[in-house]
């Protein structure tokens, strides 16, 4: 096992913890050096290997386990937030995450497995996916393989991380910015000090999370509610609208608001969960400004005809042709549509076609 850890300086290092067959390849986990011991920003994911090189790496940047003393979670996705019950048993530190993920974690755990895969096959019937990728999910059903879902493990934060805190961390100045969008509680951690290399480039780092990655364009879907309509357009089954524009979540708006906002930090470097550090956050900010207004426009002139969820998802542009998209990646591709399509409708710029079943929708 090789542990891959980097001195970012002044207490501030970075650990790349292996995500088991998957193509992002690893999670950076931050360790930040404190007056009270080091805290961790995310964890990794919950796995032998994955532990093992977290463990390392903390051994290599000077640290023991035991010597850590809070956990600060950016999102409540597995690959950030699965080691975090082994790291509080094996060193006593608490666990901070935004409440809102932390509702999502608490959802998780008490949802139930079957009832889960019901609201996951109506909701896809409701987008328009066809019966051959419903199918495997009512066998699942049938067979009684819905036991467990993905996170229902994870552990429950022993605190709250608030908009616009100053966290408690000893020595340094963390300050908690909410950027909702990928997650409803994803939180970026803004370390207000001169950055060690000195220079005028911008203010302080920037631990974004997923939130700003300097190649990636982070997934944008609906909120997640195991046990809800999760935020789906319609609820699930009946083609009828849950709420007013106004009143419905609008992840991919919260998305763009957050990015502004982190532009106008402008750090002098950021640090995030995935691929490697960089700096311009202001221009990789832009950029993805760019390409979700890009994204909307292509949505308008597709529903110059009525078309379901799953039909734009077929026909919007990805990494790979849709019939090499594996099956899970596709439900996370018509979440990715129908958050777009989401915030055109609340534009006014689509609307619902009436009595379309399943939902369609078309630009207006």
């Amino acid at each position: 096992m090789t542990t891959q850890v980097t001195d970012h300086k002044g207490g501030v290092w970075s650990i790349a913890v292996p995500i088991p067959d998957n193509p992002l390849g690893h999670t950076l986990v931050h360790l930040l050096e404190t007056d009270r011991g080091p805290a961790l920003i995310d964890t990794g994911w919950d796995d032998p290997d994955s532990w093992d090189t977290l463990v390392a790496g903390i051994g290599a940047c000077g640290f023991a386990l035991a010597d850590l003393h809070g956990v600060l979670i950016t999102h409540h996705h597995p690959d950030h937030h699965g080691l975090s019950a082994k790291v509080r048993e094996a060193s006593g530190a608490w666990i901070a995450m935004h409440a809102a993920d932390t509702a999502v974690v608490r959802r998780t755990r008490e949802a139930d497995p079957g009832r889960w895969l019901d609201r996951l096959t109506a909701r896809l019937a409701a987008a328009g996916a066809p019966d051959g990728h419903l199918a495997p999910l009512r066998k699942a059903r049938a067979e009684g393989r819905g036991r467990k879902l993905p996170g229902q493990g994870a552990a429950l934060p022993d605190r709250d991380i608030g908009p616009g805190e100053l966290l408690d961390l000893p020595g340094r100045r963390v300050r908690a910015i909410w950027t909702p969008g990928h997650t409803p509680g994803h939180v970026c951690l803004h370390l207000e000090e001169e950055h060690p290399s000195g220079g005028s480039r911008g203010f302080g780092r920037l631990f974004s999370g997923d939130h700003l990655l300097p190649g990636i364009t982070p997934h944008i879907g609906l909120y997640e509610d195991p046990e809800g309509d999760g935020g789906s357009p319609c609820e699930a089954g009946s083609g009828r609208e849950v709420a007013s524009p106004a009143g419905v979540p609008d992840p991919l708006g919260d998305y763009l608001d957050s990015l502004a906002h982190v532009g106008r930090l402008a750090p002098a470097e950021v640090l995030p969960a995935h691929q490697h550090a960089f700096t311009d956050a202001g221009g990789r900010v832009r950029e993805l400004l760019a390409h979700h207004e890009a994204r909307l426009s292509q949505l308008r002139a597709l529903l110059r005809e009525p078309r379901t969820a799953w039909q734009l998802a077929m026909a919007m542009e990805w990494n790979r042709p849709w019939d090499q998209i594996p099956y899970a990646s596709r439900n996370i591709a018509v979440s990715e549509a129908e958050a777009h399509l989401r915030r055109l409708v609340k534009q006014g710029q689509a609307e619902r076609v009436p009595g379309s079943d399943p939902v369609r929708y078309q630009a207006v």
